[in-house]
């Protein structure tokens, strides 16, 4: 006899309660959350990785879409503002296909964009940096932390437009301050954490009621999100096999995949391309 609807339902957020022990902050849906609306977690990360003790985070936005009425748009994981107006973007990634150099140079140009009024002069926009904090240390130098910004060539000298790209190597451990904080963007459990500042955010949405209430509804709603992709990705597969087979009108084939006709007459286009 199988399971009733409720009994469904619990073993669902037991296992919602399993994986949640297995998070870290260097999982982006785990890190957007523990940094939501308190300005105080970004800064504390922020003033080791940037290594400006003194700075001031006066605004913090998770999952900031940024479009791009013509192109393609962006969602940043983290976007944060300085008491001096200056922007810092942060994402984790795990994989290192995630973190290519032109995605950080595409962010920071799509950040850019949006900053200047109409009307105003360049010399308001302010300096932008875009963190990429990586699983692994994609520049294979070994350092904690990679700079990168505009010089003349040739020369030593800086191009100063106020534009930098970090990449902060999430595998290296040391006593330094960088490497304790890598270290905590590992672990999984805060009482193994160096930092009590993130071991208490990580904490209250592991093991508190009110926390995990919350988590386990991103969960639910992460999985609702990958089945809807897989119930998409079927409905595509099966109308590239009508197409291919030739017997039905687009009209029919729309109807029976319970895809808009536009649709279906978009993929015909790509895959006849």
């Amino acid at each position: 006899m199988g399971l009733t609807t409720t009994e469904e339902m619990e073993q669902r957020h037991q296992e919602d309660l399993q994986r949640l022990k297995a998070f870290r902050l260097m999982d982006d849906a785990f890190l957007t959350k523990c940094f939501e609306d308190d300005p105080q977690y970004i800064q504390f990360v922020l003033r080791i990785v940037l290594e400006m003790p003194d700075l001031t985070v006066i605004d913090v936005r998770t999952q900031v879409f940024v479009e791009n009425l013509l192109n393609r748009s962006v969602r940043l994981d983290v976007l944060a503002t300085d008491k001096d107006g200056r922007k810092i973007n942060v994402e984790v990634q795990r994989s290192n296909q995630g973190a290519g150099r032109k995605r950080a140079r595409y962010n920071s140009s799509m950040m850019d964009a949006g900053l200047v009024p109409k009307g105003e002069d360049f010399d308001v926009l302010p300096e932008t940096y875009v963190v990429f904090i990586t699983e692994h240390d994609v520049m294979g130098e070994g350092k904690p932390v990679y700079w990168i910004e505009r010089y003349f060539s040739g020369s030593n000298r800086k191009f100063e437009d106020g534009s930098y790209i970090l990449y902060v190597n999430g595998a290296y451990r040391d006593e330094s301050p960088i490497g304790k904080l890598m270290h905590d963007f590992a672990c999984t459990d805060p009482a193994k954490m160096h930092y009590d500042e993130l071991a208490e955010r990580v904490r209250f949405f592991k093991e508190s009621k009110e926390g995990t209430t919350v988590m386990c509804k991103i969960l639910e709603d992460l999985r609702n999100e990958s089945e809807k992709r897989g119930e998409e990705r079927e409905k595509k597969r099966t109308v590239r096999s009508m197409l291919q087979d030739g017997d039905l009108t687009l009209e029919k084939i729309a109807k029976i995949s319970q895809l808009s006709l536009d649709e279906v007459k978009r993929l015909q286009a790509e895959w006849e391309m």
